[in-house]
């Protein structure tokens, strides 16, 4: 999907709402975990990669995304075409049901082909060599290859990848210059391949190994399909003589491919006799340039060049050279070193001169060839973000809670710029104070903890503060006090001392996890939500109940609007309702999305309109008075999980249950001043400020307690001409 265009979405009528479509700023997300996923275009310019269920497309120059949508769950297996035309994708599925694979068309950003031939899961999709066709792996339940033509879009033939005692395989290599052959490997299992496309039959070749048992992970061939390097979870490389014949129109080896040796690197360490030097976690990826050398990438982040030692090429001519073939042997050489701290699962030129690197943490690196320094390209969260915040009158940076971490990133250039680490904990909730001195956050461990800005530091932590973890949080414009909510369904009130920090009073009221906290502009109420279906206002001065709403959903999360006339609240009934503070009754009911919760809503800055996001993945931006939507943003690949407008009303922030941010050029209309900011203004006399906040609360849509729709209300407290 190109930025450009504006998407259909199910229960939005474009036309007769005249629905706009949201301008994307920025995407940050890369699905790390999975295997070879990370891709680079032909063009040396877009890198492919999948994000939850959607396969994105990134200019690394312009930083523009395009979003490639059809999967209904993750993306398992990708694959980009030599020629640079085709995509291809694989997806995971429930047990039981079908995995689709999808063909794509590059320049068009269009679906071409699609089909379900493989049961839960896809391992593996790969392009031949010359686009002919499309070679896909099934995972453990379905264990089967299937061939693809692509010209003619139609399935030709599919197959078991192992035999008899065989394990599984799971790892997918298309030969180079012949374009009907690759190979399979896995577990104990290593194949040879052979598409026979008018018979619609394939026929495979096994790979003598001896008595030795490897775990194939990763594959590399040189340009004319006469050696294979295969990477192994032992952390050694088995080198394979395909023994096809020099003419490459003849398909079949001539004869029996087998292994030639078994190696690893020269240890440059004093290691006791009769031991080597193993890459740690295994070989997941691997590279051979065409210079004949081998880069490899390991489990531990370890990325190395490396070289056949030459004395082996002397020894290898001898006839006692057949001793070798058994045993790992240190034949390596090291040429240079880097390292990314988590493995490598993806390795992929760019040009001659640098690579890409994804690895299991979510992360992108550019490495040289000839230094091997290592440039961090893209950085993100490894799962789901549980909230968003942006620090008051500043939009410049932005924090994002997540498992085991708090981060703080820019957001004009959407990098990080802060990790705040908590190991083994989930943050559920962040803020920054108003001063923007501190970092509030709140723990599933029952932790309310502070940090500093700039640095990270931890300032303090209130131990116990809910006994079955805090899952909600604000704090007053004085920074004085905190008002926290625990999945017990109590919400407390600390007051905040510099050196103490102790707890004021407890209210119970609710019956389950307290969801969403907010205090109004007045810093005189306060607001819960809790998923037992109550909202209550607090009064915080004198800490009593001051009205409660009930309603047959799970609230997800409540706010006030600006003025403190009313409130906004979602949940799990997928309506988005609008209560009157003055005595809690409903004055408005909008249908938040047509399939499912309502998980997020964030109100801006000057009350003229409010976004929302849910388990439907998209992301709305409603007129607050109309009641109407405006905007849509359509580009998360699983649920909207937080949603956030910056201070001054240009950007909003979106984040998703697969840890993936989308920064959106929010509309115009929340970026003008309303009535009720002429104070901030400093604009006009006393009394035009008044009728201007007369005026504003006038207009929004409420009655009066005394039901006469001509009545006018004057003020917030609900009284009328009468």
């Amino acid at each position: 999907m190109a930025e450009s265009d504006v998407p259909e979405v199910e229960g939005v009528d474009n036309d007769a709402e005249q629905v706009s479509n949201l301008k994307l700023y920025a995407c940050v997300g890369f699905d790390g975990n999975t295997i070879h996923g990370l891709r680079a275009h032909p063009n040396g310019v877009d890198i492919v990669y999948p994000t939850g269920n959607k396969v994105v497309i990134k200019n690394m120059q312009t930083e523009r995304h395009d979003f490639l949508a059809g999967h209904t769950n993750s993306i398992s297996a990708l694959d980009i075409s030599r020629s640079g035309n085709y995509v291809a994708s694989g997806q995971i599925n429930h047990i039981g049901f079908l995995a689709s694979v999808i063909l794509w068309d590059f320049h068009k950003r269009e679906l071409l082909a699609k089909h379900e031939c493989h049961k839960v899961r896809v391992e593996a999709i790969v392009f031949s060599a010359k686009d002919d066709f499309l070679l896909s792996l099934g995972g453990r339940d379905c264990g089967s290859v299937v061939v693809w033509d692509i010209k003619q879009k139609k399935l030709i033939c599919s197959t078991e990848a192992s035999r008899g005692t065989q394990g599984d395989a799971f790892v997918l290599y298309p030969m180079n210059c012949r374009d009907p052959c690759f190979m399979t490997g896995g577990d104990g299992t290593l194949m040879i391949w052979k598409i026979d496309a008018a018979a619609r039959s394939i026929t495979g070749t096994s790979v003598s190994l001896a008595k030795l048992k490897r775990i194939v992970l990763c594959m590399a061939a040189n340009d004319r399909d006469e050696i294979c390097f295969c990477g192994t979870s032992t952390g050694d490389v088995l080198k394979i003589r395909l023994n096809f014949h020099h003419d490459v129109e003849v398909l079949d080896p001539q004869k029996l491919p087998m292994m030639i040796g078994c190696f690893t690197k020269i240890s440059k360490k004093k290691l006791p006799a009769g031991t080597v030097e193993l890459y740690q976690m295994g070989i997941r990826s691997i590279i051979l340039t065409a210079q004949g050398e081998l880069v490899i990438g390991a489990g531990d982040g370890t990325v190395e060049l490396v070289v056949e030692n030459p004395k082996y090429l002397e020894r290898l001519k001898k006839p006692s050279s057949i001793a070798y073939k058994l045993c790992t042997l240190p034949e390596f050489k090291v040429i240079r070193t880097a390292h990314v701290k988590t493995a490598v699962t993806s390795l992929v030129m760019k040009d001659d001169d640098t690579m890409y690197a994804g690895t299991q943490n979510c992360e992108v690196f550019l490495i040289e060839f000839k230094t091997f320094v290592v440039k961090l390209l893209i950085t993100c969260h490894t799962s789901t973000i549980y909230d968003v915040a942006f620090p008051h009158h500043f939009p410049d940076v932005f924090a994002t809670a997540s498992i085991h971490n708090i981060r703080i990133w820019s957001t004009k250039t959407a990098t990080e710029l802060l990790r705040i680490m908590v190991p083994n904990f989930t943050c559920s909730k962040v803020i920054f104070t108003y001063d923007g001195k501190c970092i509030l956050s709140a723990w599933n461990d029952g932790v309310i903890r502070a940090f500093t800005p700039l640095t990270g530091r931890l300032m303090y932590a209130i131990m116990d503060a809910h006994n079955k973890g805090v899952s909600a949080l604000c704090v007053l414009k004085s920074g004085r006090m905190i008002i926290s909510g625990g999945c017990e369904g109590q919400v407390r009130c600390w007051d905040i001392k510099p050196t103490t920090q102790t707890l004021i009073c407890t209210l119970k009221e609710h019956k389950g996890p307290v969801s969403s906290i907010h205090i109004n502009n007045a810093n005189d109420e306060a607001v819960s939500a809790s998923t037992d279906g109550s909202c209550i206002i607090w009064d915080i001065v004198r800490f009593v109940r001051r009205q409660v709403i009930f309603a047959n959903t799970l609230f997800m999360t409540v706010a006030y609007h600006p003025s403190d006339v009313q409130i906004l609240t979602s949940g799990s009934d997928k309506k988005i309702c609008y209560w009157e503070v003055l005595d809690g009754s409903l004055v408005r009911e909008l249908e938040g999305s047509s399939s499912s919760a309502v998980n997020t809503i964030h109100m801006s800055g000057n009350g003229v309109v409010f976004a929302s996001g849910g388990n439907d993945q998209i992301i709305r931006v409603w007129n607050y008075q109309g009641g109407n939507t405006t905007h849509i943003g359509a580009g998360h690949c699983s649920v909207v999980t937080a949603v956030s407008f910056s201070p001054n009303g240009k950007y909003l922030v979106s984040t998703g249950g697969a840890g993936e941010i989308f920064i959106w050029m929010a509309p115009k209309t929340a970026q003008e001043p309303s009535s009720h900011e002429l104070t901030s203004l400093g604009g006009g006399d006393s009394y035009s400020v008044v009728k201007g906040a007369e005026e504003h609360i006038s207009k929004l849509p409420r009655h009066c307690r005394c039901k006469n729709k001509a009545c006018v209300p004057l003020s917030r407290v609900g009284r009328c001409k009468k």
